[in-house]
């Protein structure tokens, strides 16, 4: 009888022990997967860590990169080489992925493609095969692509796959 209630009591700590790696900025939780745990930063404003971590997920799309929330993230087709042109309200609407370390992989995605770009405010964004990395303000669940093919500031917004190549179907 002992047992059952040391099993409990094992998945409780384990919880609470996953629970307080998700609110570190220094966690080394892999991005794989579907269970993400949640955050209270605004989806809106770009959410630095000291290193960001770039993983992968697999949905309707087939397998695509993800950030440490497991939030999709997106490549701009207006963007040409690594240099962001997505600033003030596309900054907004497409958060950049941004980090004051040096990015991190999980899941598929793959080192050797990662990079960082200088934003023009002076921060430092996330990039995977040299095209910059954004999450999506109306994504509100982690593997959700609902800014999948939108044309919005000009140019469409789409999925990145492990290999760094937009992933162009809806």
């Amino acid at each position: 009888m002992p047992r059952p209630l040391s099993l409990a009591a094992l998945l409780v700590v384990g919880a609470l022990a996953l629970a307080a790696c998700g609110s570190s900025s220094s966690s080394s939780t892999s991005t794989t997967g579907s269970a993400y745990p949640s955050t209270s930063t605004p989806k809106s404003s770009p959410r630095p860590t000291s290193a960001s971590v770039v993983g992968t997920t697999t949905g309707p799309l087939g397998t695509f990169l993800v950030d440490s929330q497991g939030r999709a993230l997106y490549l701009f087709n207006a963007d040409h080489g690594a240099q962001s042109t997505c600033n003030g309200a596309c900054a907004t609407a497409w958060p950049p992925l941004t980090t004051s370390g040096m990015p991190k992989v999980g899941g598929k995605a793959r080192s050797s493609l990662l990079g960082t770009t200088k934003r023009a405010n002076g921060t430092t964004e996330v990039t995977y095969a040299g095209h910059p990395l954004y999450t999506f303000a109306g994504d509100s669940a982690p593997g959700q692509t609902n800014g999948q093919g939108s044309a919005a500031f000009g140019a469409p917004w789409w999925v990145v796959s492990p290999t760094g190549q937009a992933i162009q179907s809806h």
